[in-house]
């Protein structure tokens, strides 16, 4: 295990369409796609898919047919995953449109079990999305105990995450968590430097993120010039941002954070133009390809 991410899973299932059919209404989608979904297992499939072996995945599990489905994905992509139990599998219907996407969830996170105590000899970093909380404060802690780097996705104001932050290095955090804590991007980014974060961002789509790096100076990366015409689903390309910077980390943990999200900038640059998380999981290749077909001002 070099790498272990935290967080709660889905099978999604994104529907191209433009119209939505209301009451007896029926009509038939452009096109669709069904893959695993959630924030860190999403960074998860990416990760393992850039880096190769190596990545574990701590989330729910059900004993029905999506859940065997989630677990013959994971071994597709040579992820092993420490299952933590629940009754049914989490359902999410995601509608891209526009350069934005509407997302319909059905969940269980009722576990009937605690969380697996895991080894985490040769671990160099964790992520978590917040999910499965009592879990991700477990393992962050032992991971700053131990020096390997902690990374969180901070997509909303989760239950325990004020507490979780104190034992994180990499902060990055959506628009989102800034409004429900009413405040502005810059002072999301003071309250994140207050926590101990080494590394602290906040995300904003088409806009880029607005970030401090390892000497605390606050610059802007922009998103990649990608065209409208181009983007066929947001969903997940911040996702795969987070897996990409943690594959980054992995391979080259001497570089400087910059580098890191210039290569995790590609990777979600590549997934916007394919519908489906698994479809927009890139290769080395096609971040390469995307950098040099879209290459960024900066």
């Amino acid at each position: 295990m070099q790498s272990l991410f935290i967080g709660h899973s889905y099978i999604d299932v994104t529907m191209r369409t433009q119209v939505m059919p209301k009451g007896d209404e029926k009509d038939v989608a452009e096109d669709y796609a069904v893959s695993f979904g959630g924030n860190a297992v999403t960074a998860a499939f990416a990760c393992s898919k850039l880096v190769g072996d190596g990545v574990d995945l701590l989330t729910q599990l059900a004993p029905d047919w999506l859940g065997h489905m989630f677990m013959d994905m994971a071994a597709t992509y040579g992820l092993r995953v420490h299952p933590r139990r629940v009754r049914r599998s989490s359902l999410s219907f995601v509608l891209p449109k526009d350069g934005k996407r509407a997302i319909l969830r059905a969940r269980d996170n009722n576990f009937l079990e605690d969380f697996p105590r895991l080894d985490l000899t040769g671990v160099r970093a964790l992520h978590s999305d917040g999910h499965i909380a009592d879990a991700a404060l477990h393992y962050a802690r032992a991971c700053r105990e131990s020096g390997a780097l902690t990374s969180l996705d901070g997509g909303a104001l989760r239950s325990g995450i004020t507490d979780l932050l104190e034992f994180i290095d990499v902060a990055i955090v959506a628009e989102r968590l800034c409004e429900q804590m009413t405040l502005s991007e810059a002072d999301m980014l003071a309250y994140l430097k207050s926590k101990g974060c080494r590394i602290g961002g906040v995300t904003n789509g088409e806009r880029g993120m607005l970030w401090y790096d390892e000497n605390g100076e606050v610059q802007r990366l922009p998103s990649l010039p990608v065209p409208a015409e181009r983007i066929v689903d947001t969903s997940g390309a911040g996702d795969v941002f987070h897996g990409a910077y943690m594959a980054s980390y992995l391979q080259r943990p001497e570089a400087p954070w910059r580098e890191h999200f210039h290569f995790a900038r590609a990777a979600s640059g590549y997934k916007i133009q394919h519908l489906g998380n698994e479809a927009g999981l890139p290769s080395q290749n096609d971040i390469v390809a995307t950098l040099a077909l879209f290459p960024p001002a900066d």
